[in-house]
């Protein structure tokens, strides 16, 4: 028999994502008009533990879905990981009457959900991260903004790569996911794209592309180096030595967490919080919403945390034709 639900608490973990307040909006408004009242757990798992918990009300989520970051805060807590930090949290759940928790997170923030639903709260996952690199959902909150914000920035520095004839290397985040860096091959027209999944650490490959575009003429090139690749500057530095073409480095850093949300990550947001809400009020825990082969859906957690997601070989494919 499902778990009767009368209070759920949400909360933010891991890097923030453009979106997350569209997220928490439709949590709490959602849950509200199923009869429920909603909690909010600032700064993650640390703030749960701390017990730093408010009463949220329909007026306390107006105006947000327009703002990047998260009203909630985050923070990453070690404390959690530990089977003490898991019971602590569980029991400070029941304290302050939350049957139930949505978390909006990544992988990380994921494993502690499951945690608390083998402890006896109900807990539904909802994908935010920048990265792309959760395997059970085709898309993940904050995606769209930090492509398109990424996007915007490398035109910007090819119009001064191009005024000044240079090579540059823009290093976009992505640590162990190059999602950012692969949209960004195709919608920059990159001459070079370097990814986690697939670089090999050949940089004479580089070097020579640039010498061969030098000899048909071409006056620049744009590499885009995924952060989990990185050494953006030494690399600069190796390939002016190797081409006697002036390069630079520009790493774009967390401006790409930042920002107003676009439409799609608004949307998308709004309708996964939605659907967490409605889960938990149906009695569901231990599951993760989300966005597979044109449908909102829902996986075990466990299930989900087990799921492998690389680059799609066909798109790689495609880039590297289309890079030169």
């Amino acid at each position: 028999m499902a778990k009767q639900i009368k209070t759920i608490g949400v909360l933010t973990s891991g890097g923030d994502a453009p979106g997350m307040n569209a997220a928490i909006r439709a949590v709490v408004r959602t849950a509200l008009n199923l009869g429920l009242k909603v909690k909010g757990i600032m700064r993650g798992y640390a703030g749960l533990l701390q017990e730093e918990i408010v009463d949220l009300e329909s007026s306390s989520v107006s105006n947000i879905i327009y703002h990047g970051g998260t009203i909630l805060y985050t923070a990453r807590c070690m404390e959690f990981t530990t089977p003490e930090g898991q019971q602590m949290g569980a029991e400070i759940c029941r304290k302050h009457g939350i049957d139930g928790l949505v978390v909006i997170g990544g992988d990380g923030s994921f494993r502690g959900a499951g945690k608390l639903a083998a402890l006896g709260i109900n807990t539904i996952g909802v994908p935010g991260t920048i990265d792309l690199d959760i395997a059970c959902t085709d898309y993940t909150i904050g995606f769209d903004t930090a492509v398109n914000t990424a996007m915007e920035a490398i035109d910007r520095v090819r119009d001064t790569s191009t005024s000044h004839e240079r090579c540059s290397i823009i290093e976009v985040m992505g640590r162990n996911a190059g999602y950012i860096a692969l949209w960004c091959s195709f919608a920059n027209g990159a001459e070079d794209v370097l990814l986690p999944e697939r670089y090999d650490g050949n940089e004479q490959v580089l070097i020579n592309r640039i010498i061969a575009n030098r000899k048909r003429g071409k006056k620049h090139n744009i590499i885009i180096n995924a952060e989990g690749i990185g050494h953006s500057t030494s690399m600069a530095r190796r390939i002016e030595a190797a081409t006697g073409v002036e390069t630079r480095a520009t790493i774009l850093g967390h401006m790409q967490r930042g920002g107003t949300p676009t439409c799609k990550d608004r949307v998308y947001a709004s309708i996964m919080g939605a659907k967490a809400a409605i889960l938990l009020s149906e009695g569901k825990t231990n599951r993760v919403v989300a966005y597979k082969h044109g449908q909102y859906v829902d996986f075990d957690i466990q299930e989900a945390l087990q799921m492998k997601k690389d680059i799609p070989e066909d798109q790689y494919e495609i880039c590297k034709m289309l890079v030169q």
